[in-house]
């Protein structure tokens, strides 16, 4: 993926939040606040952190899909 934008800057940041999601459902522990948290408060998400994550991907997948048309 090229970062060229700032459209591709959000979105290359959203997909780190992911991951550091998966992470902390892996068992991974964080200083500061819980990515689950971050995500939870800058999206308006809810639910376990399985939840979060399937809603957030989904997000994300719906941005990748409206960059390639």
């Amino acid at each position: 993926m090229i970062i060229e934008r700032p459209e591709h800057i959000e979105l290359y940041r959203m997909i780190t939040q992911r991951q550091a999601l998966k992470l902390e459902m892996y068992g991974m522990k964080t200083r500061g606040r819980s990515a689950y948290v971050l995500i939870k408060e800058m999206y308006g998400l809810e639910g376990s952190r399985q939840k979060v994550l399937e809603q957030f991907t989904r997000i994300i997948e719906d941005i990748k899909v409206k960059e390639m048309l």
